[in-house]
């Protein structure tokens, strides 16, 4: 089995059920993907990091690019952030990523800070998203990242459950690559 079949096969067991659910953004499906369980899942985040670094390498390189950071909107980015910043360093590769985390809301005391991390104002940025449906928490990611004068080089998503989410996120100008889309999750 390789590393990818086993990270499928994580994701189906603990993460992926179907039935009738209503999603965050209100939606009903009859999938629902709740990464966590995979993403803080010892074996899941050690094959996220790995895979999840060699596609963001492979993403800049195909845009000539090379990002000094990585992170998204908590709490669903948190742990595919760290499990690829670690991978970074672990593996010696040319792009070492740093890591940092994108609050919902900024701070109400202290520095006020929406990033917090190891983000630093100019950074090129590899946005996290867990599961795209709408592509709405990456899109906000974005947003705090840009205003906090950040550079988004392009998107990483763990599951693209294919209902536009993606092509949302590449309509507002931001290349985005997925680990797994819904239809590779239930391919033979």
């Amino acid at each position: 089995m390789t590393k990818r079949e086993e990270l499928k096969q994580i994701l189906l067991d603990l993460s992926v059920k179907t039935g009738d659910f209503t999603l965050t953004s209100g939606k009903k499906s009859d999938l629902y993907v709740d990464c966590r369980t995979t993403t803080i899942h010892s074996r899941g985040a050690i094959l996220i990091g790995e895979i999840g670094y060699a596609l963001a390498c492979e993403k800049a390189q195909e845009l000539g690019l090379s990002p000094d950071s990585v992170g998204g909107m908590t709490l669903g980015a948190d742990p595919i952030t760290l499990a690829i910043a670690m991978e970074s360093v672990r593996s010696g590769g040319d792009l070492p990523l740093r890591p940092f985390v994108v609050r919902k809301e900024p701070k109400g005391y202290g520095t006020g800070q929406q990033i917090e991390g190891n983000f630093r104002d100019g950074d090129q940025v590899v946005v996290i998203e867990d599961t795209a449906t709408t592509g709405g928490s990456a899109l906000k990611a974005i947003k705090a990242i840009e205003a906090a004068g950040g550079k988004v080089a392009f998107c990483i998503v763990l599951v693209d459950r294919q209902e536009g989410g993606v092509e949302n996120i590449e309509a507002q100008g931001y290349p985005t690559a997925s680990i797994f889309t819904r239809e590779q999750l239930f391919s033979a």
